[in-house]
């Protein structure tokens, strides 16, 4: 995808921000969804709703990149640049997200934070998968290696976990919950290459201001869709009955809801900004590189058992992670070196 006048060091920044912004939404929203539901919450379209309803929150960087601009360009600068042909290809990816996001707010509901990680696991696998198919990525040995020991890594964590079934939960709907996550984990794993598709696809420069711009949409798109779920399920009406019954008082039942649009967006910042500076398998590997410090929180926050598996799952995932920066290393390394071979090849052949 042709980036507009990013430097690799440029690039490198950007994805470091991205990384970050991912690790918060990827570590957060999984315990403030099940914060909301272990503190009396129950709205399934609600949780759902709340993962992309922050989208509003992308016009303040919108806002500055504009402005940015018209200062550096002056009243030639575009407003925005997405096509009728993105926004499109983005709402409906925006749609199957608003379905994605229900299938987890619904296996969320029933399932611990332990077990649900389930759904992080397969997800890597999907993501590579759909990206083979999809994009036609070419597999090396080290991301080969990196998808084996993090997919083996996170399903450690979902299967061998120590996390009962939660109290009230009965055995089919734990079992149906964990067939949601397995759903949603698949569907995720067709949405991050399809992301990327629009990328390679766009026909016009790929600059930050379009990447927000595709996001904001998906994340409008995902949110529409949840509100018609809301609308039948009659959940409007009973946020208030809901606030007034939360275990933690009223006051803090909004603040968790505020909160948890706020990380889940930047999650989905971050992920799309991820795919943008690099590619959709390195947004499945962060995701799943950083399930281990997902765990750990839900031992401090939630009092979940950390096992001799979780801790190997840990192990695997940080071999995963090495491996696969070790692969991107040592394939940048091989393209500059063969970058003034190159040059030189084809300056000899003009000169001739």
């Amino acid at each position: 995808m042709e980036h507009q006048g990013l430097s690799i060091a440029m690039r490198r920044i950007l994805l470091l921000i991205n990384c970050i912004i991912l690790a918060v939404g990827i570590c957060g929203g999984p315990l403030m969804m099940r914060l909301y539901f272990v503190e009396g919450g129950s709205r399934v379209w609600f949780s759902s709703w709340l993962q992309t309803a922050g989208w509003p929150l992308t016009f303040i960087p919108l806002a500055i990149l504009y402005f940015y601009r018209r200062k550096t360009e002056g009243s030639s600068a575009k407003f925005y640049f997405i096509t009728p042909r993105i926004f499109i290809a983005s709402f409906v990816i925006g749609i199957v997200t608003g379905v994605d996001d229900f299938l987890y707010s619904w296996g969320g509901s029933k399932l611990p934070v332990s077990t649900s990680s389930l759904l992080l696991a397969a997800q890597l696998a999907f993501t590579a998968v759909g990206a083979f198919f999809i994009l036609k990525l070419k597999f090396t040995p080290y991301s080969i290696n990196a998808v084996v020991l993090l997919t083996v890594g996170a399903v450690l964590l979902g299967v061998r976990s120590n996390g009962d079934r939660p109290e009230g939960v009965t055995s089919k709907a734990y079992i149906l919950g964990f067939m949601m996550t397995l759903l949603a984990a698949a569907l995720y794993g067709v949405i991050l290459p399809c992301i990327e598709l629009i990328y390679l696809k766009a026909k016009q420069v790929i600059t930050a201001t379009l990447v927000l711009e595709i996001q904001m949409v998906m994340c409008f798109a995902a949110t529409a869709f949840c509100t018609v779920g809301m609308i039948v399920n009659n959940d409007f009406k009973a946020i208030s009955r809901e606030a007034k019954q939360f275990n933690l008082g009223e006051a803090r039942y909004y603040t968790v809801v505020v909160w948890t649009t706020i990380v889940w967006q930047c999650f989905f910042v971050g992920v799309i900004g991820v795919i943008y500076c690099s590619s959709s398998l390195m947004s499945g590997v962060m995701i799943a590189v950083l399930l281990p410090v997902t765990e750990v929180l839900a031992v401090v926050f939630f009092r979940e058992n950390f096992s001799g598996e979780k801790g190997l799952a840990l192990f695997l995932s940080l071999w995963g992670f090495v491996s696969y920066f070790y692969g991107e290393f040592r394939q940048t390394k091989k393209q500059k070196n063969k970058s003034p071979q190159t040059e030189m090849t084809t300056t000899h052949i003009e000169s001739v």
